[in-house]
Formats: structure tokens, sequence, C-alpha cells
């Protein structure tokens, strides 16, 4: 941040740690930090754990986030701050977003789900702040990202229009042991939710939905062969913003191979009931491991047709690893899903940006090229 601003962070798990670490060590100007969750006690002791890593002088304060209602701390927080960075679990993003609003508070979060982030942009549409929506690694960075590589192509060869569209994330550690060939490195009520719900893309120029898990192929990435497969939420409003544009666009999760032909004998023995996904997590729980050494693997890659009718293809593809911020260690997860909704943060807090923002509509140079997002996904 170029100017002192005061900032809330909703929620006291490992990405709203990253993000307070990130915030005050590496802020040009370090803002005044509310660490604010339910649980009093976890606020505390993530404003302790930022204290202690931080090699600046920085002001963090936790507070209680309270379930229901809103209570007077809250509200002269909400009253006092600038914008409000929603580190929370999805379901409750529309809830945020309404304090957001009312308190004419800029508002950025990272949510995967659909249903949420509609509500949002529903309740937000006419607010005299900005919105930007679901803004961290997958959706977020690799949307951009992808967005930057379709507009350069077709600038650069004089085209409209192109064939293929991809771009591929995984949250990975770095063995995997059968049967399941996976660690959790993230939540695993995400991972059972982004394997059941459907994907969104593009099919012969039309937005459409297919379900997840359908569309298993293999990819090499730096010599190594990874698996590919569709799992929502990660297009984000991409296949909205990009149809009549692109032939084919899909975002697909990346694995180790074997990994999604376990998940899929897990979803065959659970059968069809009323929660898949509570039973998938549970599931993935009493066989999956957490596991803190990991790796993010990023590949996106447009493709078509020059004026001349010669078949083009660009690709970018990065691997990125736990860092040290502070006198402390991220892991990979943290830092990439952390800078992207910093860098929105940024752009709200020193643009003219209002109402909802969403990630087709973010400037692409001035995202990629920003102070949070260069020390960790490099240039593009």
């Amino acid at each position: 941040m170029n100017n002192h601003y005061k900032i809330i962070i909703a929620g006291a798990g490992g990405i709203a740690e990253a993000v307070g670490l990130i915030l005050a060590e590496w802020s040009k100007v370090t803002p005044t930090i509310f660490i604010g969750n339910r649980t009093i006690d976890k606020a505390q002791k993530v404003t302790k754990w930022i204290e202690e890593g931080v090699t600046k002088s920085c002001t963090i304060k936790p507070f209680h986030l309270a379930e229901k209602g809103i209570t007077k701390e809250m509200k002269d927080i909400f009253e006092e701050c600038d914008i409000l960075l929603d580190c929370l679990p999805g379901g409750l993003a529309p809830k945020m977003a309404q304090f957001a609003k009312d308190y004419h508070l800029h508002y950025a979060n990272l949510t995967e789900y659909v249903n949420e982030t509609n509500q949002i942009i529903s309740l937000a549409k006419d607010a005299k702040t900005g919105f930007i929506l679901q803004t961290g690694l997958a959706p977020g960075y690799i949307d951009v990202l992808a967005n930057k590589l379709f507009q350069s192509f077709c600038k650069d060869f004089k085209v409209e229009k192109v064939d293929t569209l991809e771009f591929k994330v995984g949250a990975l550690t770095d063995h995997a042991v059968s049967p399941h060939y996976y660690g959790f490195t993230w939540s695993p009520i995400g991972v059972a939710t982004e394997y059941i719900k459907e994907a969104i893309t593009i099919r012969d120029y039309k937005r459409t939905t297919i379900p997840s898990l359908s569309e298993r192929a293999k990819i090499i990435i730096d010599g190594i062969t990874y698996e590919e497969d569709l799992t929502s939420g990660g297009a984000a409003d991409l296949p909205d913003a990009l149809s009549e544009k692109v032939r084919t666009l899909d975002y697909k999760t990346l694995r180790y191979p074997g990994h999604y032909e376990w998940i899929q004998k897990q979803i065959e023995s659970i059968g069809h009931g009323n929660d898949i996904i509570k039973s998938l997590q549970q599931n993935m729980q009493q066989h999956i491991p957490h596991i803190e050494n990991d790796q993010i693997i990023l590949y996106a890659a447009v493709q078509g047709f020059d004026t001349n009718n010669v078949l083009r293809r660009r690709e970018v593809a990065k691997k990125i690893l736990p860092k040290t911020i502070g006198k402390h260690v991220l892991r990979a997860i943290q830092i990439t899903t952390a800078v992207p909704l910093i860098q929105s943060a940024q752009l709200l807090l020193e643009s003219s940006y209002t109402g909802v923002i969403l990630q087709s509509q973010i400037e692409t140079d001035r995202f990629l090229k920003g102070d949070y997002i260069i020390p960790v996904y490099g240039k593009v």
C-alpha cells in the first residue's frame, strides 16, 4: 500500500494469517489491521503470530466478529475502516458483503462458490464502493492470467476469436502415495465441493455447464506428468465474458496420476445421498493426511489461427514453492491465495472502482505487474 489504510481481515485461518503478515511486511506504508473472528481467542492468536513475524512496526487489533447481528465494537470498527478482506468460508460471503455495503467499505473475497457470488453481485450492483469477487488463486490470479493471454493473442495476431483457452492449477504435495495420491494442503470441504458441483465452461462458443470430473486427461508440465479434470468455480466469470469469442474454454484442477480414479471410486461408493459433498469430505479425511510441505503448479494456454491461417499457441507455466515472509515461512497455497486478494485491495483503495468487479473486468496489466503479485508469481 502506498498510503495508510485501515483494513479488516475477516477470518483467522491460514489465509488470514498470510494476508495480515504480507500486508504488514510488504506494504510501503504499513496499514492498521483488524483481525475479526467468531472465536476471539483465534483472532488474538493470529494477531500475536503476525506481530511475532514482522520486521516492521505495525498496529494489529483482534476483535470478536459475532455470528449473528452486530456489536458496538464491530460497528465502530466498520465505521473506522476502509476495506474488508473476506477470508471466511464461502457461505458467509453475502453476510460480509452486506456489512461492507452498509458501512461503505470496499470489499474483496476468495470464494469459488457460485450461488454466493451471484447473491453479492445482486446486493452490491449499486454500491458506492468497489467489490472485487473471487480473487484468490483459482478463481483469481489464474483467470486474470488467462484473460491476459487471450487479449494479447488477439492483439498480436489481429484476430477477434481463438480456438482454445485453457487454465489449470494444482495445489499439490511434494510427494504422493497410493491409493489416493494426494495430501490436503487446504480446506477439505473446498476440495469436495469443487469435485461435486458442476463446472462452467465454453463449448462451441457457448457458455455451458458440464459435470465435474468428466473430462480427465494427462498433461506434461516441465517434464512431469499430471492428470487434469474439470472442477467447479475456477473459471470465475470468463465463460460469460468470453462466450462467442472462444470456441473451447475450461478450468481444470491438476492432480498426480491415480488420484481422480480413487476419488471416482469414493463417489460411486457414496451413491446419491442428500449430502454427497459432506460424505465425500468425510471419506477423504479418513484416508488423506494434511501435509505442510506444498507446491502450486499452474498452467495457462491460448491457441488459435492467425490471419495467415497458421495455428499458434502461447503457454505460461509456473511452479511456486513456500516462501519466507518476515520471520515466518508461508506455505505455497497461503502466499498464492493471499497476494491476489491483497493486490485487489490495493486496486480498490488506490483507484476509482465502484460496484461489482469480476475477474474478467480487472485491468490485467495493472494487476499482474502489481507490488504484491510480482514477488510471488513473477513476471508474465
